[in-house]
């Protein structure tokens, strides 16, 4: 795995109470179905995946720069708008390593069906090695 791939990298790192928090943005775009890998997901691969740490509470703080979207990943039991010019928070917590897909929900305009959302967990050993 390589480094690139975690994130569009802005990232702050504060201590407080043996807790770190990493705040960065994330973009991801679909992988055309003439690129895709034999056994991939169509309509669902993305160039970046999102990585998360198994075992930890995840806090999603969802907006938009355009138009409405709606972040929504099934198996987590998350599905909340991403408006312009507001802040919408949801918090979850992973307990098994995997590819989570999810997909905008919202008719956000063009091409709205190709806005596939990947997650990957990872055990916490390896997502500190990797980020």
């Amino acid at each position: 795995m390589e480094k690139e791939r975690i994130l569009n990298k802005e990232k702050k790192e504060s201590q407080s109470q043996s807790q770190s928090q990493i705040s960065f943005s994330y973009d991801s775009i679909p992988i055309q179905e003439k690129d895709l890998k034999s056994g991939g997901k169509r309509l669902l691969e993305v160039s970046y995946p999102l990585y998360i740490p198994i075992g930890l509470p995840i806090r999603f703080l969802v907006t938009s720069a355009d138009v409405l979207h709606s972040w929504s990943v099934p198996e987590f039991g998350i599905k909340t708008d991403a408006v312009p010019g507001r802040l919408n928070q949801v918090i979850t917590t992973v307990y098994k390593p995997g590819l989570f897909f999810g997909q905008c929900s919202e008719l956000c305009g063009v091409a709205h069906y190709y806005m596939p959302i990947l997650v990957e967990s990872l055990p916490i050993k390896v997502y500190n090695d990797f980020s």
